[in-house]
């Protein structure tokens, strides 16, 4: 158990003063232009180019209204968001779902574009993994510090039993949607009633609420400052909207210019039949792609970096 002397409240002004060392580097300008010209692609097709088919893309207004809002607010919900989002363009992507017309295309510069998807689709995919990673990683590092201060005997037994028993709870939840033949959309619904879960289940831990009320009674000598910290953890105006406030912006135009790469390969290829896709238009696409992926892995870093450094046990050094 690491020792409680010296602590301060984990406060918004606080965080402000660490984060003030930590600025991030603004995001490539292409984000902004590709974002906007990937948006205007697609609107092209849905204005002017109607789908061959009724509902050939299930829900694509709904896609398209989600285009037209604000990212979320909170970070964990757009680190989520764009999960979603480059797994369905991933999905996309795959040959299997490409427009029978494109399947069956056999001159060079259908080739060269064939080829060209096959590149998108592994870059996507190789950040997907990077994402995944960064969201695990984060997870255990609350958890690990939390038990950092818990004494190492049955108290922080019972805690990592709970987690572990909800966590697997959690999975057989996914895998029973997933089997009944659940959507990415629906799945990653799931997935985030779940992350929200998890947060309130660490609000319940500083509060010694809900599950946590018994086993909060038998923790003397967790820190109250990093109790209050878990206990406000969801809060709009708690100390992580400080957070949200100095890296959500950046993060909301990587949500935008991914939806925007999703809601252009799911258009384009419901009206692939009548309109095929120019040259310009796969370059842009491309460029796109590149630009997202590089600029959210380099958020990713800089954002582990932060949270590797923002931690308890730092407070004594401010």
């Amino acid at each position: 158990m690491a020792s409680t002397e010296g602590l301060v409240p984990i406060t918004r002004a606080f965080l402000a003063s660490y984060y003030d060392k930590h600025t991030f580097p603004p995001l490539s300008a292409d984000v902004s232009r590709l974002s906007s010209e990937i948006r205007s692609m697609a609107n092209d097709f849905f204005n002017h180019h109607p789908p061959m088919e009724v509902d050939v893309i299930p829900g694509e207004s709904i896609l398209i209204n989600e285009t037209d809002r604000q990212a979320p607010h909170k970070i964990d919900e757009n680190m989520w968001k764009n999960r979603e989002y480059i797994e369905e363009t991933i999905f996309s992507l795959e040959s299997s779902n490409w427009p029978e017309a494109l399947k069956q295309q056999s001159a060079p510069d259908s080739v060269e574009f064939t080829i060209t998807l096959g590149q998108l689709k592994d870059k996507l995919h190789n950040t997907l993994k990077t994402l995944e990673s960064f969201q695990i990683k984060n997870a255990e590092h609350v958890f690990n510090t939390v038990m950092t201060y818990l004494p190492q005997d049955f108290r922080g037994t019972l805690l990592r039993q709970q987690r572990e028993r909800s966590e697997r709870s959690k999975q057989a939840e996914v895998d029973t949607l997933v089997n009944s033949g659940g959507s990415i959309r629906d799945r990653y619904a799931l997935l985030w009633k779940q992350q929200m879960d998890r947060r309130r289940q660490l609000a319940q831990l500083g509060s010694a609420t809900g599950v946590y009320k018994t086993l909060v009674k038998y923790l003397v000598g967790v820190p109250q400052v990093l109790l209050d910290f878990i206990r406000q953890i969801n809060d709009d105006d708690g100390p992580m909207e400080e957070q949200r406030h100095r890296y959500g912006p950046p993060l909301y135009s990587l949500t935008s210019m991914i939806l925007s790469i999703r809601l252009f390969v799911s258009l384009s290829w419901a009206r692939y039949d009548a309109k095929k896709l120019k040259r310009e238009q796969i370059d842009v696409l491309e460029q796109a792609v590149d630009v997202y992926t590089m600029e959210l892995e380099r958020f990713l870093t800089f954002i582990r970096y932060c949270n590797a450094h923002l931690h308890v046990s730092h407070v004594l050094s401010f």
